[in-house]
């Protein structure tokens, strides 16, 4: 009798977390099948290098569009979906509210309504983000917090938390969740501050590039490692029953002081390149978003692996190979 692979569906598998859970489903064996839309379909740099994986298969398809999606889930008869397809930027969000709302809200939604309505034993996993805290009362964050968000993007989150919820207790979906605070990796897109330096510092010190403009830098963030939330994620889904956990490094860490280990690690100092531009404030304050993540401990002895500085070393090198250096 041998073992039926576990079948699984990654939306967003073009993504940085969906890409890492694409490679890490196929670490541990599954059959995986990796949504793609018609915007993506160039964008396919973070699984080039499993595009030729025998267990992994590309399927076309678009989160707003649920016929696309319902057709796909009734035959590839998963048995895990993962979804990291998302409209996730919060500047983003306030320039497509609709969008956001369609992507993050409404596309689960239907999702869960065929799921029920056809009674499909499917687990599915769906993170959501710290910005459901928005502007916290509490210096430190727990699944139990008081939900404020002060974006859309935070809004739309904090919509789905409560459409999960509400699937969940009420027909017993196998609905997971994750609250991931920031998490960071090489396949962060650019318009992410920790990117951003990472990609310049390395200019300056290889094309003796002149300035880095950033915003607020005394703003402190909890940055963690994507490819170890990613793990915590598929750690989450494994469990009997569906439950919501936060995920999180349980450090706080400056911009500022994310960029001086971007700029010490390559032997500069950040001070001679650093310029403070207005513009990229943001209109609306978050808190400093701090997570709990003692019940994951507790659960599934959830611990962060990779600190700030590991993390920096891991983007940097990226970065640096690009120069073939």
């Amino acid at each position: 009798n041998i073992m039926k692979k576990k079948i699984a569906l990654v939306l967003g598998c073009t993504g940085q977390d969906g890409s890492y859970c694409a490679e890490l489903l196929l670490s541990k064996k599954y059959r995986v099948y990796g949504l793609i839309r018609k915007t993506a379909t160039d964008n396919t740099i973070n699984i080039k290098h499993i595009l030729a994986n025998k267990n992994f298969t590309l399927v076309k398809g678009d989160l707003v569009d649920s016929h696309s999606i319902n057709t796909l889930i009734h035959k590839i008869k998963p048995n895990e979906i993962y979804n990291y397809a998302d409209q996730d930027h919060v500047g983003w969000s306030s320039i497509v509210p609709e969008y956001s709302f369609l992507v993050t809200v409404i596309s689960n939604l239907k999702i869960f309504e065929f799921i029920k309505e056809n009674k499909l034993p499917i687990k599915y996993f769906v993170p959501l983000s710290s910005n459901i805290f928005g502007s916290s009362k509490t210096k430190k964050q727990n699944e139990k917090s008081l939900l404020n968000p002060t974006s859309i993007y935070g809004i739309a989150k904090t919509s789905l938390y409560h459409v999960c919820n509400y699937y969940r207790s009420t027909y017993n979906l196998k609905i997971y969740n994750s609250i991931f605070y920031n998490h960071e990796s090489p396949r962060r897109s650019e318009e992410y501050v920790t990117k951003k330096i990472v990609k310049k510092a390395c200019s300056i010190k290889i094309n003796n590039d002149k300035k880095l403009e950033l915003g607020d830098i005394n703003i402190k963030i909890d940055w963690g490692y994507a490819k170890d939330y990613v793990e915590a994620a598929w750690q989450i889904m494994q469990l009997k029953d569906p439950d919501i956990f936060i995920i999180s490094s349980g450090k706080l860490t400056s911009v500022k002081n994310f960029c001086k280990l971007v700029f010490d690690y390559l032997k500069l100092d950040y001070k001679k390149y650093l310029k403070i531009n207005k513009k990229f404030i943001r209109p609306s304050k978050t808190s400093n978003l701090f997570g709990d993540f003692s019940k994951a401990g507790r659960v599934f002895n959830y611990k962060p692996k990779t600190d700030i500085k590991k993390l920096v070393k891991i983007m940097v090198d990226d970065e640096l190979q690009k120069y073939n250096r």
